[in-house]
């Protein structure tokens, strides 16, 4: 392969990765994808359920951690992060969640033109199936990722959309269609009984094409450059140190936290910043790495009775009826993403969309370990702002560029994600105390029926709370003096380079960023091979 050149080299078989390297090989062109990971054969990657046991495996987790902070307890938090094929996407809760057509006009209203609401629902709808309904305007059925309601749901999520319903949240029947506000049940990328990561979806249909290679156990190193054009990415694979050409373009598809840090090891970035760690500076550009924005969530969670949840269902004797169910059938407890049904709202009145995500899980977990179910029965509510304004770093730490960044998310250092966070948990309490709910409710146990001061509430969360897994930004789209890549997504003042995944979002999508993610890699792959045809 060293001396291969393929039309295009794309870094990472993520969300955004394995779209590419699909769409554009379907075009025709030569691909050769890089993943720093393994293949995803783990067998708890296929299992929904399993997720708990990805979370912390170093074997296809790259097991990033912030630096702490005194805005969020001055604790050093899990940022698990895909190192597999699929990334992300073979790790994550399976959520397909769009996010709100707000979201995206703010985006072109910035100055990223062609990525208005109008403009992206059409590879919202290029990239699903979704086999459960909905309306045809705006719900694809012919899409490679698999899109599906949950196939078994426990009477206390049907309990919650109730209750949140008399809290005054109206129904929504689809949250990804024509009405993104309000309370409904979640949807799920799964084929099947199993997850519907990227890998599983848009990677299996280029497997096989002619001049489609895919590398694994491969980290990328450097970006190559002649001049201010990127040719090709260095990268070591199982101890040996070797390269990739590309013709055309490379494409960057690393994530939030690998795009900048490959862009800065390879020279491209805040220079004041790459010099003081002795890296030579190709490209003076500042944004890289800056923006950091991700979602930081507190729960509220009750104790229950009179009705069953998964700590009843994850333990003998009846998680032996759910494997069986599970194998005879396919649906069940082990079909669970991490969320069945949520609310999107406002945290104040004037807004011209939703600012609050609150996410119910017939579950209640263990505090001091991740995903661990509690042994007594229990729910949980998370409060998620979804328009945080606190703003991060994602920065080399070296020139090494198999160190790790350093991860500085400054959770909370904004006010006004303190204040929304607090709307948020009174949204949450009034729906939790409405009378479908409140007949279940033993007690309000985390954080407490004591905790309701704003600043007793705001404590909590700086204490408890913890990230959604959402990091975006650090690749900005934009066309200011501060953007990394321009709304077609090549970097800004160099050629032959994009940059493709999450790390280009200009704010937070309203909800879950892996359906965004998709959707941004099926736009690029289209401008892309547009480009290509230009003269």
């Amino acid at each position: 392969m060293d001396s291969d050149i393929f039309d295009y080299v794309i870094v990472g078989a993520g969300s955004a990765g394995c779209v590419l390297a699909d769409r554009l090989s379907e075009g025709g062109a030569s691909v050769a994808l890089l993943e720093a990971g393994p293949p995803d054969r783990h067998p708890f990657i296929h299992i929904p359920a399993g997720v708990k046991q990805l979370l912390h495996n170093p074997g296809v987790n790259w097991m990033y951690a912030s630096e702490p902070e005194p805005s969020s307890g001055n604790r050093a938090i899990h940022w698990p992060r895909g190192r597999v094929l699929g990334g992300s996407s073979s790790i994550n809760g399976m959520l397909y969640v769009r996010g709100n057509p707000a979201d995206y006009d703010s985006w072109a209203q910035a100055g990223c033109r062609g990525w208005t609401w109008d403009e992206v629902l059409p590879f919202f709808r290029k990239s699903e199936n979704y086999v459960s309904g909905g309306d045809e305007e705006f719900r694809g059925r012919e899409g490679p990722l698999e899109v599906e309601d949950y196939r078994t749901v426990l009477p206390l999520t049907h309990r919650f959309v109730e209750a949140a319903q008399q809290a005054g949240f109206p129904l929504s029947p689809d949250l990804n269609g024509a009405e993104p506000e309000g309370v409904g049940y979640s949807q799920m990328t799964r084929v099947g009984r199993f997850r519907g990561s990227t890998a599983r979806t848009y990677l299996k249909r280029a497997r096989g094409r002619a001049g489609f290679l895919v590398e694994t156990d491969a980290v990328a190193t450097r970006l190559l450059m002649q001049g201010r054009r990127c040719t090709g990415v260095a990268f070591r694979q199982r101890g040996r140190d070797r390269t990739v050409r590309a013709a055309r373009e490379v494409v960057v598809a690393g994530g939030a936290v690998n795009s900048p840090h490959l862009l800065q090891v390879s020279g491209i970035g805040p220079g004041e910043h790459l010099r003081s760690h002795g890296i030579e500076v190709l490209h003076d550009l500042a944004g890289v790495g800056r923006n950091l924005s991700d979602h930081y969530v507190a729960r509220v969670v009750h104790r229950v009775q009179g009705a069953v949840t998964m700590n009843e269902l994850s333990r003998l004797p009846r998680v032996a009826g759910e494997i069986l169910r599970y194998a005879l059938f396919g649906n069940g407890a082990l079909t669970f993403g991490v969320t069945s049904a949520m609310v999107f709202c406002r945290s104040r009145e004037g807004l011209a969309s939703p600012d609050l995500q609150l996410l119910f899980t017939p579950a209640s977990y263990d505090v001091s370990r991740v995903l661990t179910l509690e042994n007594e029965p229990g729910i949980s509510l998370v409060v998620c702002p979804t328009r945080p304004a606190s703003r991060g770093t994602v920065m080399v730490d070296g020139p090494d560029p198999l160190a790790r960044p350093k991860i500085r998310p400054n959770y909370l250092t904004d006010p006004d994600d303190v204040r929304v966070m607090q709307a948020g948990f009174a949204h949450a309490r009034r729906i939790l105390q409405a009378p479908a709910l409140a007949r279940h409710s033993v007690a309000e146990i985390r954080p407490g029926p004591d905790v309701t001061a704003p600043g007793a509430i705001e404590e909590f969360a700086r204490r408890e709370g913890t990230t959604l897994y959402h990091p975006v930004g650090t690749c900005r789209m934009g066309t200011d003096p501060t953007a990394v890549v321009d709304p077609r997504l090549k970097v800004h003042g160099l050629d032959g380079l994009r940059v493709v995944d999450a790390s280009v979002m200009p704010v937070l999508t309203t909800g879950n960023t892996n359906a965004p993610t998709i959707m941004i890699a099926e736009k690029a792959s289209a401008m892309i091979l547009e480009d290509a045809r230009r003269p």
